[in-house]
């Protein structure tokens, strides 16, 4: 009977790190490219493990089409710059992102830009250098 609980506790746990390591992976997105789209915040997910923003985009026969853009976690974004309230359903924007593999309208995150221009990423503004003595 113990063998038993401890396999069983082996498989389990053997699982479980399978499952965690395929939730983490990026194996879907090309990294190598980048998609550049112009549309309308439908939902801005400020969540764990991962935030998303659903994006209406219009295609050129003028039907819409929600792209998924998968971005880091809300603590990362914090340290960023972000809020949760920095995007809000109806926000006009431009998203730069890598794409799914698949070809299916998603994306993993790069940046943001904003209707009033500014830009928004997942890493921290860089540090002003020190003048110089």
């Amino acid at each position: 009977m113990r063998r038993l609980q401890v396999a069983c506790a082996c498989f389990l746990g053997m699982w479980m790190s399978v499952a965690a390591y395929a939730h983490h992976s990026m194996e879907g997105f090309d990294r190598d490219k980048n998609v550049t789209l112009t549309g309308t915040v439908k939902q801005f997910k400020w969540a764990n493990p991962h935030s998303w923003i659903e994006l209406e985009v219009p295609k050129e026969n003028g039907a819409v089409e929600t792209w998924n853009i998968e971005m880091t976690a809300p603590f990362v974004l914090i340290r960023a710059g972000w809020r949760a309230s920095s995007l809000k359903p109806g926000d006009k924007v431009t998203v730069v992102g890598h794409p799914q593999k698949s070809g299916e309208p998603g994306a993993l995150f790069v940046s943001v830009t904003l209707a009033n221009g500014s830009t928004l990423t997942d890493r921290p503004p860089a540090a002003t250098p020190a003048p110089a003595k």
